[in-house]
């Protein structure tokens, strides 16, 4: 599959995976020209005494003029939570603490540059806070390729900056990426594939210096609870361990190794065990790229101490037993002080979350029901898990996103939000608070804050939008759906004012990705709230809008994000977008000889079959 487009703060993928992407400059350029393309010529809306004036119009940069928030994130013992704005391109740090969680803006950069602020990370105290400003962590190419669309003389860097959140100051410590701060403040990163430590202190003298040397691409730094030892990926290309540093004297160890993929490196609470995934190494004969393989996955435990590790639980090979595609691939956590491991996976057909003993056994199934599970959080007594997923009491919420959390013991999950609106990316704030993103239909998303049972709910910046910025005048999307040529059930969302008069044009929005699943509302990806944004604004100046979430999507379970016969095997859906085009022909008021359609990335590629394959239906 192609890549994607957007950005959300998730681990790093390859490019054929989710996500969360590669959006360099976050205002509306491109999406400016797409408007102007479809807003010219003949596919102008013609003007007609039939039609009744147009709901209140307002200029393209106000509707693109929202913040974006991301990155939001919590200390690991204290109170205090830290996020990205993004405003028309000028990215700023963000930081509330409890109990009033008033916003406090620590960062005073003033440039829309390109470069973009990722990975926040507390020190221990909570009174320093580490970020990494620069590169596209979530683009198709090395993440130390910082975007330069200045085409300025000096190279930017992918940089460390810190901030003394006491005196509100922020300073560049050194080039690097990847920051992980130890229970002991150490300051351990990635520098040109290596593992690079730098003090965190702003006046000692000690400069940054290599940790140790692993003749391999290192990542996804994990301190141990203790803060004297760090386990790492070492990737060796065709294959990958999970190595562990104590000392400068002290070889590493590596877990268990052998020939596999093996990631997401997690400790125990009591700093004796590691559990990690393992997948097929890319050793042996090719893999047909045309046809659907499985990609199993499994479960080790390791002991810290001297590497030896077994399986806890081994995936099936087939489709929907490989690893999960979803946010935080495994979401592997350790669970009820060590006793237990949970993670997530696609084997029931949809992407749920299960529990397991540590020491094996059969996995317990958490979520039960046809949804996707996302942005998975463990509370901090590892007693419950909080998590995103698109279900809920209201109609059509299996395009929307909500709040739950679930005991790690019993499959008995709780909603903690509900309604009309959307939320992502929950994270436990402090002991009795859930920090949050939230965004309706009209309202751009805004950081928010509730109880930990789900009530008193609050926005943290209502005041950070705009005064300009069109809220009453932006239109609730219908859910809609519609049959495909073979039977599918296609979901979609119609964007069309209630003041349009008739023999208006219809325009058909395809996502890129492809998977990715567009939203009754605003969505956590900055792209896609960027092609909401423009969605809104044709469909208030004379055009009524349909965005389709074709197969190779996410949020309708495992047989529709992995169809036969998709893309270069047959494009099977392609024929989604034409069943598309073909129900907005029939939407009362719709001019059915006037249908155009627009998309990036895959929704570009999209774009262009549509125009060669049925121009009768797609001017």
């Amino acid at each position: 599959m192609t890549v994607g487009t957007g950005t959300r703060r998730v681990p790093r993928q390859s490019s054929g995976s989710t996500k969360p992407r590669g959006n360099t400059m976050y205002r509306p350029q491109g999406f400016m020209l797409a408007v102007l393309l479809l807003a010219g010529g003949a596919f102008s809306p013609a003007p007609s005494a039939a039609e009744a004036p147009p709901r209140t119009a307002f200029a393209l940069e106000q509707v693109l003029s929202y913040p974006f928030p991301l990155d939001l994130t919590t200390a690991s013992h204290g109170d205090r939570i830290a996020w990205v704005i993004d405003q028309n391109g000028v990215r700023n740090v963000w930081v509330a603490q409890a109990p009033d969680f008033k916003p406090r803006q620590v960062t005073r950069f003033t440039q829309d540059d390109g470069q973009e602020i990722t990975q926040l990370t507390f020190s221990p105290s909570g009174a320093e806070l580490v970020f990494v400003r620069g590169g596209d962590h979530d683009a198709n190419w090395p993440v130390k390729v910082a975007p330069d669309p200045v085409s300025g003389p000096k190279e930017p860097k992918v940089m460390l900056w810190a901030v003394n959140l006491r005196e509100g100051t922020a300073r560049e410590l050194t080039e690097g990426d990847a920051p992980t701060i130890s229970s002991k403040g150490a300051l351990a990163y990635v520098k040109d594939d290596q593992v690079w430590t730098a003090p965190l202190a702003a006046a000692g003298k000690e400069k940054p210096k290599r940790l140790f040397f692993d003749h391999a691409r290192d990542s996804d730094l994990r301190w141990s609870p203790d803060g004297t030892r760090l386990a790492f990926v070492s990737n060796r290309d065709d294959h990958a361990f999970i190595g562990v540093y104590t000392d400068g004297h002290i070889p590493i160890l590596y877990l268990s190794p052998s020939t596999g993929n093996d990631g997401d490196p997690r400790w125990s609470p009591d700093g004796t065990r590691i559990a990690f995934t393992r997948q097929p190494g890319n050793g042996g004969p090719p893999r047909p790229i045309l046809t659907q393989t499985p990609q199993p996955w499994s479960i080790h435990v390791a002991d810290a101490r001297s590497g030896q590790g077994r399986v806890v639980w081994q995936g099936p090979d087939t489709l929907v037993g490989s690893y999960p595609e979803t946010a935080g691939g495994a979401n592997l956590h350790w669970a009820d002080g060590g006793t237990k491991l949970v993670f997530l996976s696609d084997i029931d057909g949809w992407p749920h979350l299960y529990s397991m003993d540590a020491n094996g056994g059969a996995p317990l199934l958490l979520t039960p029901g046809n949804f996707m599970v996302e942005d998975v959080a463990l509370a901090r007594d590892g007693r419950s898990l909080i998590y995103s997923a698109n279900t809920g009491t209201t109609k059509n919420d299996d395009d929307r996103r909500h709040l739950f959390a679930v005991p790690v013991d019993a499959a008995k999950p709780v909603a903690l939000t509900s309604g009309g609106g959307l939320q992502w990316s929950p994270t436990i704030a402090d002991a009795n608070t859930i920090a949050y993103i939230d965004a309706g239909a009209q309202r751009p998303p805004l950081v928010a804050v509730m109880g930990a049972s789900g009530g008193d709910q609050r926005m943290l910046q209502p005041d950070i939008v705009p005064k300009d910025f069109p809220t009453t005048q932006l239109l609730v999307p219908q859910a809609v759906t519609f049959k495909a040529a073979d039977g599918t059930q296609i979901h979609g969302q119609l964007f069309r004012s209630p003041d349009a008069g008739t023999d208006q044009p219809g325009v058909i929005f395809v996502h890129g990705g492809p998977p990715r699943q567009m939203l009754l509302g605003w969505h956590y990806m900055d792209y896609y709230s960027n092609s909401y944004a423009v969605n809104q604004y044709l469909a208030t100046h004379g055009f009524t809008v349909l965005s389709v979430n074709y197969r190779l999507g996410i949020g309708y379970g495992h047989a529709f994000h992995n169809p036969p016969h998709w893309g270069p095997t047959g494009a099977s859906e392609y024929q989604d977008v034409v069943a598309g085009a073909k129900y907005l022909q029939h939407v009362q008021g719709v001019d059915p000889a006037r249908i155009g359609i627009w998309g990036g990335s895959y929704g570009g590629y999209l774009t262009a079959l549509a125009l060669a394959r049925d121009s009768d239906i797609f001017k």
